[in-house]
C-alpha cells in the first residue's frame, strides 16, 4: 500500500491492519532534483520497520523538469539522480518508480465524482478540461488543440457553472504532485508551459532516452530496477507531449535502452484509459520489463469521459491480467510487488482528509477483491 509519510491521514499502524507487509513511499520532504542521502533513506526505513512493515518500492523518485527539457541545471540533477539510485540500492531497496510527464502528474477534472450508490471517485471529462484550458487558464492557442464542437460544448459547459464550481474545477486540474496538497497557480503553470514551447513528442522522447542511457546502467550495477509509470491520462494535455502512453511508446523506450533495469510500472488504469491499448498484448510484450504493478480499473463512458471503477469491474479485464501476473511470476521465479491503486471514497470516511484516490476503505476493498481473485485463480491452476 502507498503511504505519503507522517503527514498522511492514514498511519502505518492503519496500513499494517490491512494485512500487508510492504510499504510504497518516497522521501516527499526532499526537494525535487536534490540527492537522496543514505541517512535520510535509512531514517525512513527505520520508521517503517518499527511499525512492523518494510519499505519495498520507491514511489517515486521524481525527475526534475530541467531533465525533461534538457535545459538549465539538468546535468547536476542527473548526477544527483545517479547518486540517489546508488544510495537507494545500498539500502536494499530494489524498485524505483518514476514518470516522465511534463509539469503535471496525473490529471482529473473531478476528484470527488458522486456515484449513484453514494461513493465518490476520480473522473476525467474532456469538455470540462477544455473549458479549464481555454476559458479559465486561457492558455495561448489552446483553442486550436480541440475540435470545433468540443470548444463549443466547453463554452456551453462553462456557462452553467457557478463561480464556486469554476474554482473547484481549477483546483482539481492544478493539484500538485501526489504527496503534496499545494496547487499550482495559473501564472506558474503558464510560465512552465512556455518552457516547453519548443519541445514536441520527438524531442521529449529523445530526452527520456538520453536520461535513461545515463541512469539505467547505474541502476543495473546497483541491482535496482527502474519502473516508468505510464502517462495519466495517456494522451496530450495542455499542448504538452506524452511519450509513455501506448505499446509503441514502450517499445521505443525499451529498444533504445535494452537493459532490463530499464523497466515498467504496469498501471492497468493508466494504460486502460487509452482506447487503443490492448493491455493483454502490452503485458505479453513487456513481461520481462515489468518490475511493479498498479492494479486499478477504469470505465470509458464515451470518447470524452473516463472514470475510476471498482477494481474488478470496468474496461480492464482484471481476471485476465491476474492470470498473466501469476504466470509471469512463475516464469521469472519471483514475487512482483503490486498495490491496489486508487479507491472509492465511501461515506463512512467522507469527513476525513485523504489524498485524492487514497482513502483507506476504498483501497482495502480493492486489495481484498484482488487477493480473492488471485487466490481463486491460483487454486484453479493448482487443481487443473
Amino acid at each position: 500500500m502507498r503511504w505519503f509519510g507522517p503527514q498522511d491521514t492514514i498511519s502505518l499502524a492503519d496500513l499494517k491492519q490491512c494485512g500487508i507487509s510492504g510499504i510504497v513511499t518516497a522521501l516527499h520532504e526532499v526537494k525535487v532534483g536534490e540527492m537522496w542521502t543514505v541517512e535520510a533513506i535509512q531514517r525512513k526505513q527505520e520508521e517503517i520497520r518499527n511499525s512492523g512493515l518494510e519499505w519495498t518500492v520507491i514511489e517515486s523518485l521524481p525527475v526534475h523538469e530541467d531533465i525533461k527539457r534538457r535545459a538549465g541545471d539538468y546535468k547536476r540533477y542527473i548526477a544527483n539522480y545517479k547518486e540517489s539510485i546508488k544510495n537507494i540500492g545500498s539500502c536494499g531497496i530494489t524498485v524505483i518508480t518514476y514518470n516522465f510527464m511534463p509539469i503535471l502528474d496525473w490529471v482529473r477534472t473531478e476528484q470527488n465524482h458522486l456515484n449513484e450508490n453514494g461513493t465518490r471517485n476520480l473522473l476525467y471529462n474532456k469538455i470540462a478540461f477544455a473549458y479549464f484550458d481555454i476559458f479559465l487558464l486561457k492558455r495561448p492557442e489552446a483553442e486550436g488543440d480541440y475540435e470545433e464542437e468540443v470548444v463549443q460544448e466547453a463554452n456551453n459547459y462553462g456557462r452553467k457553472l457557478s463561480d464556486e464550481a469554476k474554482e473547484l474545477l481549477f483546483k482539481n486540474v492544478l493539484l500538485g504532485l501526489p504527496g503534496s496538497k499545494v496547487n499550482f497557480t495559473s501564472d506558474q503553470l503558464l510560465r512552465h508551459l512556455l518552457d516547453y514551447k519548443a519541445i514536441d513528442e520527438a524531442k521529449l522522447r529523445e530526452h527520456l532516452i538520453l536520461f535513461l542511457e545515463e541512469v539505467a546502467p547505474i541502476a543495473h550495477l546497483e541491482g535496482v530496477s527502474l519502473a516508468i509509470h505510464p502517462d495519466d491520462p495517456p494522451f496530450p494535455v495542455l499542448g504538452l507531449p506524452r511519450v509513455v502512453s501506448t505499446e509503441a511508446d514502450l517499445k521505443q523506450i525499451f529498444e533504445a535502452v535494452p537493459l532490463k533495469a530499464n523497466g515498467l510500472c504496469f498501471c492497468s488504469g493508466s494504460l486502460g484509459a487509452h482506447k487503443e491499448n490492448d493491455l493483454n498484448a502490452i503485458f505479453d510484450a513487456f513481461g520481462d520489463r515489468i518490475h511493479f504493478l498498479h492494479l486499478r480499473n477504469v470505465i470509458k463512458e464515451n470518447e470524452l469521459i473516463f472514470k475510476e471503477s471498482p477494481h474488478l469491474q470496468g474496461d480492464v479485464d482484471m481476471e485476465s491480467i491476474i492470470k498473466k501476473i501469476l504466470a509471469l511470476m512463475q516464469k521469472r521465479k519471483l514475487s512482483l510487488p503490486m498495490r491496489p491503486d486508487h479507491g472509492f471514497l465511501h461515506s463512512v470516511e467522507a469527513n476525513k482528509k485523504f489524498y485524492p484516490g487514497y482513502s483507506l476503505l476504498g483501497r482495502l476493498k480493492g486489495l481484498s477483491e484482488l487477493r480473492g481473485l488471485e487466490q481463486g485463480i491460483a487454486y484453479q491452476i493448482e487443481v487443473n
